[in-house]
């Protein structure tokens, strides 16, 4: 549970970080170059969605500075045995979070508010340690 320090802190401003600090998400979408699909919005994709730490003295700074971090990987390359021209594709931001805490040992950097699920729920998204390993 937050400490009173940090949810007053929310409710004052909800935008600004007082410790400088965003957690920012992205996708990048997978594509050959060459694929008449690449733009088909019906079409399937390789997704990665990232989490990353941005620093930064308001939402709209971290906002620009997580689409910079998130284009620099999607420059165009050979992919595969074969060679094919692949690329990642920005498509966009996901989630912008300020953050309340300085960043140490358990700092609150993400909370999140579910109203009515039942025992059974909640127990159901609890995980043992060895579901983390990949």
């Amino acid at each position: 549970m937050p400490d009173k320090p940090a949810r007053d802190q929310r409710d004052r401003d909800r935008n600004t970080s007082p410790v400088g600090w965003y957690v920012a998400s992205y996708q990048l979408r997978f594509i050959e170059i060459e694929d008449p699909k690449r733009d088909d919005p019906d079409a399937e994709f390789l997704v990665w969605e990232n989490t990353i730490l941005v620093k930064a003295p308001d939402l709209d700074q971290a906002y620009e500075k997580t689409v910079r971090i998130a284009t620099e990987a999607t420059e165009p390359y050979k992919g595969g045995p074969d060679g094919v021209d692949v690329q990642w594709v920005f498509e966009g931001v996901t989630e912008l979070l300020p953050i309340y805490e300085e960043i140490e040992d358990g700092a609150e950097i993400l909370w999140s508010e579910r109203e009515g699920e039942s025992l059974r729920e909640i127990r159901a998204l609890a995980r043992k340690k060895s579901d983390f390993h990949q």
